[in-house]
C-alpha cells in the first residue's frame, strides 16, 4: 500500500533529521534550485511541510465531498463542499 510506504520512507527521513547535528546557521544556509534559484535550507524544509499540506487539503476535500447530499441545509456552512 502507498500510504504504509509513505509512512515508512518519511519515518526514515525524520529519524535522518533528527540524527543530524545543526545548527540555526545550518538552516540559512543557500543553495540553487534549477527553476528557482537560490534558496535556503530553511525554505526547503517549509516548502516540503506546506507540499505535505497541500496533498493533506487535497484528501480532505475529497473525502468531504462524498458528504455533499448528506449533509442537506449545512451545506451553506461548510465551505469544503462548495
Amino acid at each position: 500500500m502507498l500510504l504504509v510506504e509513505f509512512e515508512y520512507l518519511r519515518k526514515g527521513n525524520i529519524i535522518k533529521w533528527n540524527a543530524l547535528e545543526r545548527t540555526g546557521k545550518d538552516l540559512k544556509k543557500m543553495a540553487i534550485h534549477p527553476e528557482i534559484g537560490r534558496l535556503s535550507l530553511s525554505e526547503l524544509l517549509a516548502s516540503r511541510v506546506a507540499h505535505d499540506l497541500n496533498h493533506i487539503s487535497h484528501i480532505a476535500r475529497v473525502m468531504a465531498k462524498r458528504y455533499k447530499e448528506a449533509v442537506g441545509p449545512f451545506i451553506e456552512f461548510l465551505s469544503i463542499l462548495k
